[in-house]
């Protein structure tokens, strides 16, 4: 099994105009197993998605370090593959070509790399898409693609920055399963960063609350919504159930903790 850990984390940035920096992150201590599906929640300024640039290795943190099996990461790295709200696929290349990339990159042959790249595709239910256009595909479908190419290079972690935000009500719900699935089968660890507490309860085995100024953990809440959806329960049903209604009240507050104090 593998882990990751953030350890110690803390990040300042400095900002225009003004010589003193900003503490962004303070004391972050998390460490996530290749078994577990981790969701990141917070308001607005919280620092979610600098928390994942760290895990990612884009960014350094000020003080602290992250950890892969032990060995401490210097930058990004194939054992951690990142998908992004905006797709971020390539439009120049076909489906199976933006899938085939990071192949392309390891030296993997033509022939082998386009044997890969449809046996990814058929794994995110896109078994005859590969030869389309990305333009020809809707924004679920590119998704689909950029989570495929994520697992080409057969990463131990997938770190997912709000893949979901910018889908309709819809197709959003459809693609939590299709997340859960993917971790299930993929056997790659998981930290997802969301808005939505809906989606943390339905897709976390953890839910990680941070709360801002600077961006600090307030909670770490064990869920299994997630497999009663794997286990074939409805959305309807679970969101019924009164463990769920009582943990998403109880994240509210969390959240929504600090604004309460200043009103008051």
């Amino acid at each position: 099994m593998s882990i990751l850990s953030l350890q110690s984390l803390s990040l300042d940035y400095a900002e225009k105009g003004n010589r003193q920096s900003r503490r962004v992150l303070d004391g972050i201590n998390l460490h996530i197993a290749s078994d577990e599906f981790v969701v990141v929640i917070g308001r607005s300024g919280s620092g979610k998605t600098s928390l994942l640039n760290l895990a990612a290795g884009f960014t350094q943190p000020t003080e602290g370090r992250v950890l892969v099996d032990g060995k401490e990461i210097d930058g990004p790295g194939v054992d951690r593959a990142v998908v992004f709200q905006d797709d971020a696929l390539y439009p120049w290349l076909t489906a199976a070509g933006n899938v085939a990339f990071p192949l392309k990159l390891q030296g993997v042959t033509k022939g082998e790399r386009q044997r890969r790249a449809e046996e990814l595709l058929a794994k995110v239910g896109l078994d005859n898409a590969g030869g389309k256009n990305i333009w020809e595909l809707s924004g679920g479908m590119r998704q689909r693609v950029g989570i495929a190419r994520a697992l080409a290079s057969g990463p131990r972690f997938l770190l997912l920055d709000e893949p979901l935000g910018a889908l309709d009500a819809l197709t959003r719900s459809r693609m939590q399963k299709f997340l859960l699935d993917v971790w299930t089968e993929s056997r790659t660890g998981a930290l997802l960063i969301t808005h939505s507490i809906d989606e943390a309860l339905l897709l976390a085995t953890r839910v990680i609350v941070l709360a801002p100024d600077p961006g600090r953990i307030v909670a770490d809440i064990r869920t299994e919504f997630g497999k009663a959806l794997l286990e074939g329960k409805s959305v309807k049903e679970i969101k019924s159930l009164t463990a769920f209604k009582n943990l998403h009240d109880e994240l509210t507050a969390l959240i929504h903790a600090d604004e309460e104090e200043i009103a008051a």
